[in-house]
């Protein structure tokens, strides 16, 4: 099971957006819809789905919370991808890149930068940002897609900081690449501020940039991290290491001290939703509800009725 988890928050758009992204991106597909009565938000639909090869969830809970370029998805279009062939990932972009703007906003147009041949940066109808970028094929290979955070506001000049902090908590990490933003250049008037930076977290690569241009969005809820783990130790661990906002703590969503928020949970959550009878769901929704760090044990004894 992939360790980390990118989650969406949509009002009511969840199951029609992981179709309509389903039906963009290769070897993707909707893999399963469960619904959720009698929530603070009402009846929620929890959809997880697959783009290209990376596994995404999503949730249906009301207009709380929305997507906002501060968490967007950077699509590798590598030619290793597409049997070698440079032409074919650049067709694809292009394909992907119409599709995604249907209705949606450029926040910056497909073109060439001095830093790829082709790359856009979309927002689409749902409020999901996307970076689509062909990828130099003499490069270290990458993903597909990766998770990237923008660092804006009173945040910006800390993406180094977090970086190190994120790698520090998850054992199994690594430093990619990092550049820097030229002294007297376009970047965030702060030293030591980075341009593009990427790491990797268990078995996820991020993306990571400072921004110093004014914007009117932060990290929220409306992009989270699920960190699936595999018992009460390791669910504690990462909920001590990572949650800094403790009026934030509720169903097992922690924020961290730079305003991302991340979901905590055992891997048997999962499993258990998924396939539960609609019973069974009702009383491990209701468990869960009042929770704010969740509790494996209490978990299964309602899923089981005891």
């Amino acid at each position: 099971m992939q360790k980390i988890v990118p989650h969406l928050w949509f009002d009511k758009e969840a199951a029609e957006a992981a179709e309509f992204y389903a039906s963009i991106f290769p070897e993707s597909r909707v893999t399963s819809i469960t619904r959720m009565e009698d929530t603070p938000s009402g009846d929620a639909d929890m959809v997880i789905f697959e783009l290209w090869g990376q596994k995404f969830m999503a949730i249906s809970a009301g207009p709380i919370f929305k997507p906002n370029p501060s968490i967007s998805f950077m699509v590798n279009f590598d030619a290793l991808f597409f049997g070698g062939s440079q032409e074919a990932a650049r067709e694809k972009i292009d394909e992907v890149w119409n599709k995604l703007s249907e209705d949606g906003s450029a926040l910056m147009p497909i073109d060439e930068y001095p830093f790829s041949k082709r790359y856009g940066w979309v927002q689409d109808k749902y409020g999901v940002s996307w970076q689509l970028i062909l990828t130099n094929p003499e490069g270290e290979p990458r993903p597909t897609i990766i998770t990237s955070l923008l660092f804006v506001g009173e945040q910006c000049g800390r993406a180094e900081e977090a970086i190190n902090f994120y790698c520090s908590v998850f054992k199994n990490s690594k430093l990619g690449s990092i550049h820097r933003y030229p002294e007297g250049g376009p970047g965030p008037d702060k030293p030591g501020t980075v341009m593009f930076a990427d790491f990797k977290l268990e078995d996820s690569w991020f993306t990571a940039m400072d921004s110093g241009h004014v914007h009117k969005f932060n990290f929220d809820e409306g992009v989270s991290i699920v960190v699936n783990c595999d018992d009460q130790q390791e669910m504690d661990y990462f909920t001590q290491k990572l949650s800094a906002v403790p009026e934030a703590e509720q169903c097992g969503w922690i924020k961290d001290k730079f305003g991302v928020s991340w979901q905590i949970t055992p891997i048997e959550l999962e499993e258990m939703m998924v396939n539960a009878s609609r019973e069974e769901l009702n009383r491990v929704t209701q468990a869960l509800l009042p929770m704010k760090r969740l509790e494996i044990a209490p978990l299964k004894k309602a899923f089981e009725g005891k």
